[in-house]
């Protein structure tokens, strides 16, 4: 068996995982519905994950890494603040109005506890350091408010997150100008005045 096939065989485990969550939640999960879904024999699961937490994890890195990748698309370190805050931001709301699933999982992975949670917020925070170096920057310019990482994402992207969401579930709808107010408004959040 060429390594290439057990590179799509872990693919298909995880990508059937993350349907199946993205369905019934992680309660709803057996290894048993998981093998029929992705198509392989329950014991083919264990040659690829030690157990249901090791795959889970792995779940939410690939989840993560997807959604890393989108948010920073298109942005490089060289772009003025303000160009690589609002081009992140549209990148967020693009991916959340297109792709609901996407965002509800990695919602739902962020409560869960993870088995190795150091190792895995360390990876996160890597595959996102994009984001963590514009808040660190603008803090260091004195642009952005002192405060930590976390809540100036909380306080800005996080918004765009629900924003969207309610967007394209139809609560709302914004338009260039409205959406153009919103991220002019999240960016005020985050500023120092």
């Amino acid at each position: 068996m060429s390594s290439n096939t057990n590179i799509d065989k872990r693919e298909q485990i995880l990508a059937a995982a993350e349907k199946l969550i993205a369905e019934s939640g992680f309660q709803g999960l057996s290894m048993q519905k998981l093998a029929k879904e992705a198509g392989v024999a329950a014991g083919t699961i264990y040659r690829y994950f030690s157990d249901k937490e090791h795959l889970l994890d792995e779940v939410r890195l690939m989840v993560s890494r997807r959604i890393a990748d989108a948010v920073q698309a298109g942005v490089s370190d060289d772009m003025p603040l303000k160009q690589r805050y609002r081009m992140m931001w549209l990148n967020i709301w693009n991916l959340a109005a297109s792709n609901i699933d996407t965002i509800s999982n990695r919602v739902q992975y962020e409560s869960l506890p993870c088995a190795n949670k150091r190792n895995t917020r360390e990876l996160e925070r890597e595959m996102f350091a994009q984001v963590d170096r514009l808040f660190a920057e603008g803090k260091e310019q004195g642009v952005f408010k002192p405060l930590d990482n976390e809540i100036l994402s909380g306080l800005s992207f996080e918004a765009s997150v629900t924003l969207a969401r309610k967007h394209a579930l139809g609560f709302y709808q914004l338009d260039d100008d409205a959406l153009d107010a919103a991220i002019e408004a999240s960016w005020d959040a985050i500023i120092t005045h």
